[in-house]
């Protein structure tokens, strides 16, 4: 019963732990986008700025500005293919191995059970219908030694 238990606490530290370590890496995630989403916006502004009036006296206003919202958009592309890179499954797979042996051992334990009900099962079931037959090994041992002890004397 107590590596049971042991599994079931280790099972749910297991998870608590995985799921605490998610969590974490998303509000970090979460917490430095938005950082960069706001000093990029910043310097974005400038920069947009600086190349309109550079881009301006080659192009027409409608051009600078079509070339300078292109560079924007490849910009922000860039930000998102490094935001979806970050992952957490390789931090938590030492957590998750010991997660599945908890449960590869509880369901072990279970199988344990039922095959021991069983067997409890089937032995009253044994009892039940003959229950001279069943005892009769058991009591053999304890009348044989009467039976010797009486020829002694």
């Amino acid at each position: 019963m107590s590596r049971i238990s042991r599994n079931l606490t280790i099972l749910f530290r297991t998870e608590r732990m995985i799921a605490r370590r998610r969590l974490a890496v998303l509000r970090s995630q979460t917490g430095m986008l938005a950082f960069a989403g706001l000093i990029a916006g910043l310097g974005l502004i400038m920069l947009n700025v600086a190349a309109y009036h550079a881009l301006q006296s080659r192009f027409t206003p409608q051009v600078s500005a079509l070339v300078i919202a292109l560079a924007n958009f490849a910009l922000a592309g860039i930000l998102l293919a490094v935001a979806s890179r970050m992952n957490v499954e390789e931090e938590l797979k030492p957590v998750a191995e010991l997660r599945d042996l908890a449960l590869a051992e509880l369901e072990q334990e279970a199988q344990d059970a039922i095959v021991e009900a069983r067997e409890l099962t089937g032995n009253v079931r044994r009892i039940a219908s003959d229950p001279l037959g069943s005892m009769l090994p058991a009591l053999i041992g304890p009348l044989l030694g009467l039976l010797t002890r009486g020829d002694k004397k």
